[in-house]
């Protein structure tokens, strides 16, 4: 008897719960990513969804790009979120590195101009090994684009362009200048706190 009224304690407190539809951030189209279960919507507040970038596109091309979100505003039954990284898998990583090549790793820490922090994981990998100097031109240059391009844009938009693989792309043409480079690819992406903007006067 007491084993019955705890589980029928269990169906009550599952049947109490909600469930929410999850969605992605304007910038990629709040396209549908998942759902999540609560019973109180502000715990649904906070909680990071993981995706691929192939499913979100029914692109299986890009199944090796993971995404994560977190949900930030729940509205009835939807809960939408904003980006707070991503990642490629290290399958995909292992395939690209080649004997005889260099692979130069690069972390850099670049500021929207709404203020947003967003920490980067480049890798570039070259058709034969680079010298230190060569490695140190590549590291700086890379550097110097992204903080540049991101003080340019706000989150959304250099998000998108991380992402989609367009400043991988400008990256490549810049860096191919100093060494013949076979690529480059921004593996990694993650939102740090928000920085403190100084106010413009007139």
């Amino acid at each position: 008897m007491a084993r019955r009224k705890q589980i029928g304690r269990r169906v009550e407190g599952w049947k109490a719960k909600s469930w929410y539809k999850v969605y992605a951030p304007d910038s990629f189209e709040k396209t549908y990513i998942g759902d999540t279960i609560s019973g109180n919507p502000e715990n649904v507040m906070g909680r990071v969804m993981q995706t691929t970038l192939g499913e979100m596109t029914q692109d299986y091309s890009k199944q090796s790009i993971k995404m994560r979100f977190r949900i930030n505003n729940v509205a009835g039954d939807a809960a939408y979120t904003e980006f707070v990284g991503h990642e490629v898998t290290r399958d995909y990583l292992r395939a690209l590195v080649k004997r005889r090549t260099s692979r130069i790793d690069s972390i850099v820490l670049a500021t929207t101009n709404d203020g947003k922090k967003v920490r980067l994981t480049i890798t570039c990998l070259t058709l034969s090994r680079a010298n230190i100097s060569q490695v140190h031109a590549i590291r700086k240059l890379i550097t110097d684009q992204l903080v540049q391009t991101a003080s340019k844009m706000d989150f959304e938009s250099f998000v998108k362009e991380i992402v989609s693989g367009d400043a991988a792309r400008e990256l490549f043409k810049n860096i191919k200048l100093i060494y013949p480079v076979r690529r480059v690819d921004i593996i990694k992406s993650r939102l740090e706190e928000a920085a403190v903007l100084t106010p413009i006067t007139a």
